[in-house]
């Protein structure tokens, strides 16, 4: 008797020793820094930080935001893909490091689908078809129409050639089959303000940029990319309601780390980060950014990342994209 109890006291304690090291190996050893491809204040670093605050609660551990702007997010994907994969750097991953880039720039010092670890997609948020408020069209089908009618010559500005922004413009003029003059500004600034001047006409935009002027009705909102209206814009249809079934343009956030991070801490960040997007208060600030869509498993957002940079490879290729500078 007293035996077995040795031996069940033994094994209680073998399993006390090893259990906490076994739950150790699905979070990092130290503290966790998230990059950000972007200044401080924007879109994609206003989630880092509310995910990074929530994610050190959970994992009572700090974590910590470094913004390493530069090159549309590639600079930081750069950094991130050098960082042995103990899940210590993570990436706040976007449209343009991850679904752009790989088919925009042949010479990328990363490897979009090697050199990283999925482990969520954070959200998605609606580019904006806008025009300027005197503009002729002010509906989708009318836009297409006065295109088709004057082709190559209804001006519609980007906030880059190669950007976001452009690809979803190429993306709609190819659905669409129309003619129109693209003109790529450096960054949205000088464009909204030359769409306001009248001398641009329309041009697909952010909501973050595009949402104060439609509120304020300096512009007109003809369609939104997402294929369900945002709740943000619950007035604008859809660019696939108004004739072009499974159209989607969307800007999106996702949470990367470098490759070869152990599954199990994939799989423990993937629900963590599941259950923060949950949260009422992360709700609140997605709806309020017009994020939506995130979370599911890593094998969806590696999947969702790869249509995607297949979706814009074709396009840039089919379009005779090139890159900037």
């Amino acid at each position: 008797m007293q035996r077995r109890d040795f031996i069940a006291g033994a094994a209680a304690l073998g399993a006390a020793l090893v259990l906490p090291s076994a739950r150790a190996q699905d979070l990092p050893a130290g503290p966790v820094k998230i990059v950000v491809g972007f200044p401080a204040g924007g879109g994609t670093d206003v989630l880092a930080r509310l995910l990074g605050q929530k994610l050190g609660l959970l994992w009572n551990m700090p974590v910590i935001i470094e913004n390493r702007a530069g090159a549309a997010g590639i600079i930081a994907a750069e950094q991130v893909a050098r960082q042995p994969g103990d899940g210590n750097t993570l990436l706040m991953a976007h449209i343009n490091s991850h679904g752009i880039a790989p088919g925009l720039h042949p010479k990328l010092a990363y490897s979009a689908e090697r050199d990283f670890s999925p482990i969520a997609l954070v959200g998605k948020t609606p580019t904006l078809l806008i025009g300027g408020a005197a503009q002729p069209a002010k509906s989708l089908p009318e836009l297409v129409a006065l295109c088709r009618a004057q082709p190559g010559k209804i001006i519609f500005g980007s906030a880059g050639s190669g950007s976001a922004q452009h690809l979803a413009l190429e993306i709609f003029k190819a659905r669409a089959g129309i003619d129109v003059l693209h003109v790529p500004y450096k960054g949205s600034a000088p464009l909204m303000n030359d769409l306001l001047g009248g001398h641009v006409q329309y041009c697909f935009e952010g909501m973050t940029t595009a949402t104060p002027l439609i509120r304020a009705r300096k512009v007109l909102a003809l369609a939104q990319t997402l294929r369900q209206r945002s709740p943000s814009h619950p007035g604008v249809p859809t660019v696939a309601e108004q004739g072009y079934p499974g159209f989607e343009a969307s800007i999106w956030f996702g949470m990367v780390g470098p490759a070869n991070m152990p599954a199990d801490m994939v799989a423990r960040m993937n629900r963590d980060i599941d259950r923060v997007l949950a949260m009422a208060d992360v709700q609140e600030k997605l709806a309020q950014v017009g994020a939506e869509d995130g979370g599911g498993s890593a094998q969806r957002f590696a999947d969702f990342m790869r249509d995607e940079q297949r979706k814009y490879a074709k396009t840039i290729q089919d379009a005779g994209i090139v890159a900037q500078g």
